[in-house]
């Protein structure tokens, strides 16, 4: 019994240490002897992946972590409006900036000291095949090696093409024609630490955008969208970037930590499932990085996955429950192309249609705050909410009223993860966690099942004779207003895929 993960970034790391958890034994495989320690790469924490880390034993990543509190936008230099993120009553922030670099440094500590976890580096992926079980053909410094397992999660990223096409599978979509030029710098900005800063058409930047994102220790990232013709070496070699990066923070003193140019992409795979392999991360869906949604979905599909591996390989589920994996993480990445591809609309208008809106918003979100609305600088990450999949079981009494606004989130019911909130115990999410859990108002017997009384009815909004079934990814299966033991049994099956 055991799980090979292909690739060892934060979602691939996620994913071992979850499956470890659960008892299953990993093989986790990269192609590089060392990490690569510099960069800000993917500096986006959401809240829900900070839990998770945080429930791995890795919670001093919301510690390390930059929290911003307020995003401002700005349009040829004059402040539209600023946004103040809620708290939505949780323990931890709703967002922190940290390198990509350091959690994969505190990961890795954790996944050191698993000894269910089998690390394998220097260990390039060139081949796989289900011949009953999953065989990966790797290539390394002393020749060519085969690793064996029962399944197999591949997170080797957007460059993963010798998995995917092994599988049969292509990433189909669209890449954006500007190039992205990403600095990190480092440099004392007073009131800078605690604010993301989006600028629409800067004289400094002029007819494209700018995006500062301010990180731990005095450092900056600063994103320029720029003409597909940009040459870096050019500019740094002319001295143009240092005049770049003064039209924004002035004259104080700067040094520059890590420079890249980056292409963005909309593209997905057909099938997040193939067999006995499960495609997550950026080796599944590309996004364009406004809002955050490329490595937190990504994490989400590691925790999507390993609880149902977990199951499967334990005999608890079969063949249903693999593939409510397509069915559930497939429409959110739908639903997070959808997203970020409406953003990029209005960041890069593509017709003069599509310019003359962008034009229209902008001017009128500087006098009217109904316009402000229709800005779009990206929709920041959130959970996926899996009201249509087929391990939810609907309650009519709680209809899914639809994408809530830019945000907030759904009440609690059907399909809808557990608000973040504290019971006498601990974290309500963490009860969750080792199983499924049933939580039972005042009075409820579920008749031979065993069930903890709901401590937070209130946050819920749990009513009076209720019993509620929720998932080891603590997502709700169900809430049952008649809680029979036949309804209790029913709504677990359904929920396991049987």
């Amino acid at each position: 019994m055991s799980v090979a993960v292909l690739g060892s970034g934060p979602v691939g790391q996620t994913a071992a240490l979850l499956l470890a958890r659960r008892g299953v034994p990993v093989v986790l495989v990269d192609e590089h002897e060392v990490r690569d320690p510099v960069g800000s790469k993917a500096i986006c924490q959401q809240r829900d992946t900070l839990d998770v880390w945080a429930s791995l034993g890795a919670g001093c990543l919301v510690e390390e972590g930059l929290t911003w509190t307020t995003a401002r936008t700005y349009h040829r230099g004059q402040e539209l409006f600023s946004l103040k993120l809620p708290d939505a009553g949780s323990a931890l922030p709703p967002f922190v900036n940290l390198s990509q670099a350091r959690v994969e440094e505190v990961l890795d500590e954790l996944i050191a000291a698993q000894p269910l976890i089998d690390v394998r580096r220097g260990h390039r992926v060139t081949g796989l095949t289900q011949p009953g079980r999953v065989v990966v053909e790797c290539a390394t410094a002393d020749g060519p090696r085969r690793i064996e397992a029962d399944y197999a999660i591949a997170c080797t990223g957007a460059r993963g093409d010798a998995v995917r096409r092994a599988l049969g599978l292509h990433l189909a979509g669209v890449s954006f024609r500007d190039l992205f030029l990403i600095c990190d710098i480092r440099a004392d900005l007073p009131g800078w630490a605690a604010e993301r800063r989006f600028h629409f058409d800067p004289p400094w930047n002029p007819g494209r955008q700018v995006l500062i994102h301010p990180c731990p220790g005095s450092q900056f990232r600063i994103d320029w969208q720029v003409p597909d013709d940009y040459d870096l070496s050019a500019e740094e070699s002319g001295g143009a970037l240092d005049t770049r990066i003064r039209a924004i923070i002035g004259s104080v003193p700067y040094e520059v930590v890590w420079r890249s140019v980056y292409r963005f992409h909309t593209r997905l795979v057909p099938r997040m499932r193939a067999g006995r392999v499960l495609l997550a991360g950026d080796c599944a869906h590309l996004v364009a990085p406004f809002g955050a949604r490329g490595l937190n979905s990504g994490v989400a599909d590691a925790v999507n996955a390993a609880w149902k591996l977990a199951w499967v390989l334990r005999g608890e589920a079969g063949e249903g429950l693999l593939e409510s994996y397509h069915a559930e993480r497939h429409a959110a990445a739908v639903e997070n192309a959808a997203v970020t591809t409406a953003t990029m609309d209005f960041l890069v208008p593509q017709d003069d249609a599509q310019r003359a809106r962008r034009l229209d918003v902008l001017t009128r979100a500087a006098t009217d705050p109904a316009a402000c609305e229709q800005v779009d600088s990206g929709r920041l990450a959130e959970p996926f909410w899996y009201t249509g999949s087929p391990l939810t079981t609907p309650d009519p009494s709680r209809p899914f009223a639809g994408r809530p606004p830019r945000g907030a989130v759904p009440p609690p019911g059907p399909g809808i993860l557990l608000p973040d909130v504290t019971v006498a115990s601990g974290r309500l999410r963490d009860l969750a966690r080792p199983g499924f859990l049933l939580l039972t108002t005042p009075g409820v017997d579920p008749g031979g099942f065993r069930s903890a009384e709901i401590p937070v009815g209130g946050a819920l909004g749990a009513r009076p004779g209720e019993a509620w079934l929720v998932r080891p990814d603590a997502y709700v299966a169900a809430v049952l207003s008649d809680p029979s033991a036949a309804e209790v049994e029913a709504a677990l099956r359904r929920a396991t895929g049987s």
